[in-house]
């Protein structure tokens, strides 16, 4: 016996075609806004942590900053005490020197010259004066050039002159003096 089926099966086919269709696309839109939902939160979660190493990395540059700072006024201060203690070793180095250097002049000054003015500056004196004679001139440039506190004599001018009615020779000259090397701790 042959059967016939007069429902609309196909319609119901359709229909549970279609119940399959939204279901499916329900699952997928749900799993869509999941899939979405964790990639949201895995980024969020990325730019919230770096974000935190961005503020640990600006304390920690703000206090190397200061550190820096501290270390640049420590430097300051260094160059600072070094300068003083470079100029406080120059003057103790030469506190001396002005005794040698006149010592030294009226050692080397032979007779017959007469100084009118001795300047200094530096290392550098120049001198100022009269001599009886050109030859007591070149004594004094021979005996600062053997002398051991002044070397490097240089005449500038000699000229003749009447000085209280007497014919005398008036000359100007340089000499420098010399400096005693000084010996820095740790060095040979």
């Amino acid at each position: 016996m042959i059967r016939i089926n007069l429902l609309p099966h196909r319609e119901e086919k359709r229909k549970a075609k279609r119940q399959q269709f939204y279901g499916l696309l329900g699952l997928v839109s749900i799993l869509a806004v999941l899939v979405a939902f964790l990639v949201y939160t895995i980024i969020d979660g990325y730019v919230s942590a770096q974000n935190a190493k961005n503020d640990f990395l600006k304390k920690e540059i703000a206090v190397l900053d200061k550190q820096i700072d501290q270390i640049k006024r420590l430097k300051e201060q260094t160059q600072a005490l070094l300068a003083r203690k470079q100029i406080i070793e120059s003057l103790q180095r030469d506190r001396a020197e002005a005794v040698h250097l006149l010592s030294e002049v009226v050692k080397q000054m032979p007779e017959g010259i007469y100084i009118r003015s001795l300047k200094q500056d530096g290392t550098k004196i120049s001198l100022i004066g009269y001599a009886q004679s050109n030859a007591r001139v070149s004594t004094l440039m021979r005996n600062i050039e053997a002398s051991q506190w002044l070397e490097r004599p240089q005449l500038i001018e000699i000229k003749a002159v009447t000085v209280d009615k007497r014919r005398l020779n008036e000359f100007s000259m340089n000499a420098a003096v010399k400096r005693v090397a000084t010996k820095e701790p740790g060095k040979k």
